[in-house]
């Protein structure tokens, strides 16, 4: 029916609640304990509310669990979001956009605080 959320499994989860709200601009729509030991929170983009991003903590070390490639974001002009990550500090896997599909995209990957590979998509 629809995209529900992406989880993503963190180390520290106020290092990521802050990249995800102050690099990429999410906010915060609940933060909660399961448990002892688990906390989530789930954070969205307000022009779409309906699809989140679930970040959670277990305590123990992030590994490689899961198949999830990537998570991607539109943006408007990915050579100035670039040029804010670097200049945040951000680690970027790629220093300059790329053209794909015949020239109609340009991609850009970078990474979370966690490993996460991230992307920052212009159509």
């Amino acid at each position: 029916m629809k995209m529900e959320h992406v989880g993503i499994m963190v180390n520290d989860m106020d290092e990521s609640l802050a990249f995800y709200q102050n690099i990429l601009g999410l906010e915060l729509r609940n933060r909660e304990w399961l448990n002892d030991t688990v906390e989530l929170a789930f954070l969205y983009f307000p022009e779409q509310p309906s699809v989140e991003v679930e970040l959670i903590y277990d305590g123990e070390p992030v590994g490689n669990e899961g198949i999830v490639s990537h998570l991607a974001f539109t943006v408007e002009n990915i050579e100035t979001e670039l040029v804010r990550l670097k200049e945040a500090g951000v680690k970027l896997k790629d220093q300059e956009p790329r053209s794909i599909l015949n020239n109609t995209v340009k991609i850009a990957f970078f990474y979370g605080p966690n490993g996460e590979k991230l992307e920052l998509v212009e159509r």
